[in-house]
């Protein structure tokens, strides 16, 4: 897997649920996510599965795009986008055939196998460094840890966020 960080991008800013769960989120946008400009944190080649399905390469793109940040998932020629903001912390997910963003209902980030999923299995990223920073820039958080569930209410807003034992029959 490939990872290309450029200079400007801040370390918080990988563990897209990781960061959702202890804070470390952007802020709001309304614009679409083709239409604000962009400033590009990073590319990174790794896999993605859509739906449950198999892993398959996709390229995740971080972009900050007003006050929040994109994260770009390009699956062959389909672009998943999950948009992260603070102020407070929500989640959503660009809906191309209404040209609107929709609440995710929950995500979870599994550090064992660096896999991060919206929406039960809907989206998932996978890649064996994904979530190595939000481990050094939080290890009081994050020590001893394997699983973190964010779960939303229906103004997007984080209602439950849970980790390890702690999530077990959450969001079934």
């Amino acid at each position: 897997m490939n990872r290309k960080i450029l200079p400007s991008w801040p370390c918080r800013r990988i563990g897209l649920l990781a960061a959702a769960a202890t804070g470390l989120a952007a802020t709001a946008l309304a614009a679409a996510p083709a239409l604000a400009q962009s400033d590009t944190l990073y590319k990174l080649d790794t896999k993605c599965s859509v739906k449950g399905g198999a892993p398959q390469a996709c390229v995740i793109e971080a972009v900050n795009e007003g006050s929040a940040t994109l994260y770009r998932h390009i699956i062959g020629k389909t672009v998943e986008t999950i948009r992260v903001t603070d102020s407070p912390v929500r989640m959503s997910v660009w809906v191309e055939g209404t040209k609107t963003w929709k609440n995710l209902d929950n995500a979870a980030a599994r550090f064992s196998t660096n896999t991060i999923c919206f929406n039960g299995r809907d989206l998932c990223a996978i890649n064996p460094n994904y979530l190595n920073s939000v481990r050094e820039d939080r290890p009081d958080t994050t020590a001893g840890r394997d699983l973190i569930k964010v779960q939303f209410g229906a103004d997007g807003r984080i209602n439950l966020t849970c980790y390890d034992d702690g999530c077990k029959g959450i969001g079934q």
